[in-house]
């Protein structure tokens, strides 16, 4: 179905990884837009490294995984250093081949991903608008009257929908009057990315925890490059830190010769979630939402996300064939995801940075001696693969989610099936049924003369026989039950406008 011709475009404020999937989504399904940013450029230097799993399903969905897979590094490897010494190597891609077609977590600094991501949208002849700054806005009837400043002065435009991917400061959250509660941690981290030599120039993920500091040595594109992620300052001082006041202790110790420091910077880390996701027409995502520790690279995925739930629920509601209820689950399902990540990122975060002796004992004698053990069962490894990468997270609590068979829930994200790869039917973007068995003929005919979109697969140890899943255009499941089960399923399908036919 068509966007109906009267309805303005969406404004999306904020050009980074959050703000260019959302613009990608909408440009695939041709959903007028309008994406601003007030930098005269994308990023040049950039904190977050990491692209998960769940992020790369996403982008296959979107078709543009293989934009980012062949520019970065997957890392399969953590090397675990305490005092100079290598103490334990944590396999992360080891039983996760089961999980997703994506086993390991990939390094992509974010300034080339988002140059990657812009790249895909111009491809689609959308041009993200530089120099262009949101001053405030004020909702309508049916409408948004945003006023922005560009470079052709000032003006009053009306939007359809608005949605804030304009960072910690942001301007939408700000005019929403949404709380943002939390708090900053004291030390101050360096990032630095530097060309040179030494052990754990290995390609994998090196972590390094002695008595007064900590060090992450992540592996760069290119040789002999990596960058490290440290404390430079426990008090939280005001100073104008550079390269020359990182301390040299633990540099030589891990035996780190640097040639070359292409980029160094300082950064106060933050803990905090939006008292709410939205107002009326307007609309919070990533580190406009939700900012947290660095701990497990969930950052800039975790934006990535928002903006995919709210770009499926914005396409379906404009093209006219799904209720203004629908808008509502998104801060349903995101917000508890959001205020969970940070509690653990928090309790992790302040556990590395404790200064007591008991604290410091347990991670440079206690952590050393216990994580490597726990990695060598398969089934920590996959319990903690489905953590990081985020395939673990589910919206089974959402109004949007029905039904249960054995362990899979309404809610949860479509298990992945590796031989069978029913991923792929999921780069139409829209609402489809998967059956796992023979397909009844009065189902086959319910969704031809409904346009439902029908998949059949052979049933399997995760998805058993005669299983129906009606699938979201994000790739979780919306219901699930039996292949008897059809007259509930059409009731589903009618309830949020899927179809407009009775029951087979």
């Amino acid at each position: 179905m068509a966007v109906r011709d009267d309805v303005p475009p969406v404004l999306i404020c904020g050009a980074g990884p959050t703000g260019l999937v959302l613009a990608l989504w909408l440009a695939r399904r041709q959903v007028p837009f309008r994406i601003i940013d007030k930098a005269s450029h994308s990023g040049t230097a950039s904190r977050a490294l990491v692209v998960q799993a769940r992020t790369l399903e996403l982008y296959r969905m979107l078709g543009i995984d293989h934009s980012v897979t062949s520019q970065a590094r997957d890392v399969d490897q953590l090397r675990l250093w305490v005092k100079q010494r290598l103490v334990g190597t944590v396999f992360f891609g080891r039983e996760s081949t089961g999980i997703s077609a994506f086993p390991n977590f990939y390094v992509f600094p974010q300034d080339e991903h988002e140059a990657a991501l812009e790249n895909e949208l111009n491809g689609l002849a959308v041009t993200v608008e530089r120099e262009t700054e949101l001053l405030g806005f004020e909702e309508q009837a049916d409408r948004v009257l945003a006023t922005m400043k560009g470079p052709g002065g000032v003006a009053k435009i009306p939007f359809s929908y608005l949605v804030g991917c304009d960072g910690a400061r942001s301007k939408v959250r700000e005019t929403i009057g949404a709380d943002f509660p939390g708090g900053t941690y004291e030390p101050i981290y360096y990032v630095a990315d530097i060309v040179g030599s030494g052990p754990v120039f290995n390609g994998n993920l090196n972590v390094a925890l002695d008595d007064a500091d900590f060090l992450a040595v992540f592996p760069m594109p290119g040789k002999d490059r990596v960058r490290l992620v440290g404390t430079i300052d426990r008090q939280g001082s005001d100073k104008q830190f550079e390269w020359n006041d990182v301390s040299s202790d633990i540099i030589r110790r891990l035996g780190i010769e640097t040639r070359t420091v292409n980029w160094f910077s300082t950064y106060r880390v933050h803990h905090r979630v939006a008292s709410s996701f939205r107002k009326g027409r307007a609309f919070l995502c990533g580190d406009a939402a939700h900012v947290h520790s660095p701990v497990g690279g969930q950052g800039m995925n975790t934006g990535i996300g928002d903006a995919i739930n709210l770009a499926w629920k914005l396409d379906a509601v404009l093209r006219g064939n799904l209720p203004q209820e629908l808008l509502d689950t998104y801060a349903a399902e995101r917000i508890p995801f959001a205020r969970s990540l940070v509690n653990t990122t928090d309790r992790i975060f302040t556990f590395i940075n404790k200064r007591s002796g008991f604290a410091t004992a347990i991670r440079t004698r206690l952590v050393p001696l216990i994580l490597p053990r726990l990695f060598h069962r398969a089934a920590f490894r996959r319990a903690a693969f489905r953590l990081v990468s985020q395939t673990r997270i589910h919206y089974r609590k959402s109004a949007l989610s029905i039904g249960a068979i054995r362990h899979i829930h309404g809610g949860d994200r479509l298990p992945w099936l590796r031989d069978q790869d029913n991923y792929a039917p999921l780069t139409t973007l829209d609402w489809q049924l998967h059956c796992y068995g023979a397909v009844p003929a009065p189902l086959a005919t319910w969704c031809k003369t409904n346009n439902v979109p029908l998949h059949d697969f052979a049933p399997t140890h995760l998805i058993p026989e005669n299983t129906l899943c009606l699938i979201r255009p994000d790739g979780y499941i919306g219901w699930i039950g039996r292949s008897s089960d059809q007259q509930d399923l059409a009731r589903y399908a009618s309830k949020w406008r899927l179809v407009t036919t009775n029951p087979p």
